[in-house]
């Protein structure tokens, strides 16, 4: 069958196996190149469990480990399996992206392990660590980078749901469609107590904590483990949902217990516990926030012309190379994150870029933003607009790429 993106709501609800594949491929391309410019690496992990591994800054990160320095990886997921059925059923983009890079990894004599299950599972939990221990290894670096919206407690059966709302006040603002340019007027509600708890619930940092404490009891963590969370800023314009908002109340309790765990970790394993700040990408949410798509738009299209700007791929051999793995201390700011965003923060792109946000309208939009480049980043999430791929050729299974 031929595969095109189908788009509802501004959400693409289905993916092509093969252009995920192929994006996979591209960025293990990318990788394996800068680690051929680089140089053998001064420090490098050696088994690396990537918690929500399968898009975005996950699945780069877990390319990164195994690519870039060699890693053994553990990968966790929770993805929707595609079918040959009548009709055939669509996987998520995530379930062809950890096939192919278990494929990829396989082929070049790299040994990885990938759980499709609920991240916020014991059951889940288990099974990594059994992995390990069947494995004769101990895990030095873990990855936290879940990005679901809903959480069932492993212990009360409870399901939360998490809303990225503003707290106090309503939220307006505008949002572009992703393919046609169109700007539309966007708002939420403030959000209610009860959905601020569960926001934190779902995207704090109770989960972080329980997948530490239980690989520690486990002993399957090695001396001087590194855990990171990941996590976002961005600029005052998008604080009422980024900083302020229910978003922001989960960050916060994400900071607040990567603090209490950088103790914990200190003590037990001479360990450390980070958060990750990273640069704002394109995702399955962001055309649904007032303000957030437009902002990226307009960074892209700044940060492309002063030659900074940074896919998930580039970011994380950074985070790598720059700050997680130098044979030096891991470099933080005043609160201890580390700041991969800082080149979307530069001072004179964040100016350039409130001054365009200052001027956009319909007609203007394409001079003032990056339509095509975010239109771009939108589409390859699926596994569409992937360079090499020909989109009107049959796809031979929805079971495999």
């Amino acid at each position: 069958m031929i595969i095109q993106p189908m788009i509802r709501g501004n959400m693409c609800i289905n993916a092509h196996p093969v252009g995920c594949a192929a994006a996979v491929r591209s960025q293990i391309s990318s990788v394996q190149k800068w680690r051929a410019e680089q140089g053998k690496p001064k420090d490098s992990p050696k088994t690396v469990l990537v918690i929500g591994c399968s898009t975005g800054y996950g699945l780069a990160s877990r390319i990164v480990a195994a690519f870039g320095f060699g890693a053994t990886t553990i990968g966790v997921s929770f993805e929707k399996e595609g079918a040959d059925t009548h009709p055939p059923k669509n996987g998520t983009p995530g379930w062809y992206n950890n096939m192919a890079f278990d494929r990829e990894a396989k082929a070049s004599g790299i040994e990885s392990y990938t759980i499709n299950g609920d991240a916020f599972s014991h059951d889940t939990r288990k099974k990594v660590i059994d992995i390990v221990k069947k494995t004769n290894k101990k895990i030095d670096l873990v990855i936290y980078s879940v990005a679901s919206v809903v959480r069932v407690d492993p212990d009360s059966g409870k399901l939360y749901r998490s809303v990225f709302k503003p707290i106090g006040e309503a939220l307006t603002g505008e949002t572009i469609d992703a393919m046609t340019g169109k700007i539309t007027p966007i708002g939420t509600d403030p959000a209610t107590d009860e959905e601020i708890f569960n926001t934190i619930k779902v995207m704090g940092g109770e989960d972080w904590a329980l997948w530490i404490d239980q690989l520690a009891k486990a002993d399957v963590l090695s001396e001087g483990i590194k855990t990171v969370a990941y996590s976002y800023i961005g600029p005052s314009l998008s604080y009422a949902i980024y900083r302020d908002g229910t978003i922001g109340e989960a960050k916060k309790h994400l900071e607040r217990t990567a603090k209490k765990m950088d103790a914990e970790l200190q003590a037990s394993l001479k360990g450390k516990a980070y958060i990750s700040v990273n640069k704002g990408v394109v995702s399955r949410l962001s055309v649904s926030i007032p303000i957030i798509a437009l902002y990226l738009s307009v960074l892209f299209k700044v940060m492309k012309k002063k030659g900074t700007h940074e896919s998930c791929i580039e970011q994380m051999e950074r985070l790598f190379a720059e700050r997680l793995y130098t044979g030096d201390a891991v470099p933080t700011d005043n609160v201890g994150r580390i700041r991969i965003d800082d080149l979307e923060m530069d001072p004179m792109v964040q100016e350039e870029v409130k001054k365009r946000m200052a001027t956009i309208t319909q007609e203007n939009f394409t001079q003032v933003g990056d339509l095509v480049g975010y239109r771009h980043d939108f589409l390859v999430t699926n596994g569409f607009d992937v360079e090499g791929v020909d989109y009107t050729a049959d796809v031979a299974s929805m079971e495999s790429i």
